[in-house]
C-alpha cells in the first residue's frame, strides 16, 4: 500500500481478532510514529506499549469511548514528557503528529486502530495516568487501540472544496 492509499483509505477500526500484533509490527508502528515533525526538534513523545489484559481493561474505564479496549489486543499511549521543553506549548501538536504516523503505519500494516482522546479531558487523563503509572511531568494525550480487524470500513471522501480559500479568506 503506498503512501497516499494508506491516508486516503484509513478508518477507525473498533472491534478486532484475538490475534495479538507481532513485536515486529509494534517496532515498526514505534518507529513511524517517532519519525514525525515536532516544535524545535523536541519529540516530546514517550509511547506505553500495553499488552496486559488487566491493564486494558483499567484503561477502558477511564473514559466512556473505550470498551474496544476490551477486546483489543494492543494498545499504545501516546504522552508526552512537559518536563524541560523549549516549547511547551507545542507538546500536543508534536504527540498528534505522532500518532497520526502511528495510525497511518498501522493501516498500511493491515491491522485497525482507532484514537481514543483524553487530553485535556482530566476526569479521563487522572484515571488513564494511574492505570498507567505514569510519573509526574508525562502526560498522555490520546490512546490507540490496536488489532486485527474483526470489521471492515469502506473508505470515505471527506475533500469538500468548499472548506478550501486560496491565497485569502
Amino acid at each position: 500500500m503506498d503512501a497516499i492509499e494508506a491516508i486516503l483509505s484509513r478508518r477507525s477500526i473498533r472491534s478486532y481478532t484475538a490475534k495479538p500484533v507481532s513485536e515486529q509490527d509494534i517496532e515498526t508502528i514505534l518507529h513511524a510514529a517517532m519519525a514525525a515533525p515536532s516544535a524545535g526538534n523536541q519529540q516530546p513523545w514517550r509511547f506505553v506499549v500495553t499488552t496486559d489484559r488487566e491493564t486494558l481493561d483499567r484503561m477502558a474505564e477511564s473514559t466512556p469511548y473505550g470498551k474496544m479496549l476490551r477486546a483489543a489486543p494492543l494498545a499504545i499511549t501516546v504522552c508526552a514528557d512537559t518536563r524541560d521543553l523549549r516549547h511547551p506549548q507545542m507538546w500536543q501538536q508534536d504527540c498528534s503528529n505522532a500518532a497520526e504516523n502511528a495510525l497511518i503505519t498501522i493501516h498500511a500494516l493491515d491491522l485497525g486502530a482507532v484514537w481514543l482522546g483524553y487530553w485535556p479531558k482530566m476526569e479521563r487523563v487522572d484515571p488513564l495516568k494511574a492505570a498507567l503509572g505514569l510519573p509526574e511531568g508525562i502526560e498522555p494525550l490520546c490512546v490507540l487501540a490496536i488489532g486485527h480487524p474483526a470489521e471492515g470500513q469502506p473508505p470515505v471522501d471527506r475533500y469538500d472544496p468548499g472548506r478550501v480559500h486560496r491565497d485569502r479568506w
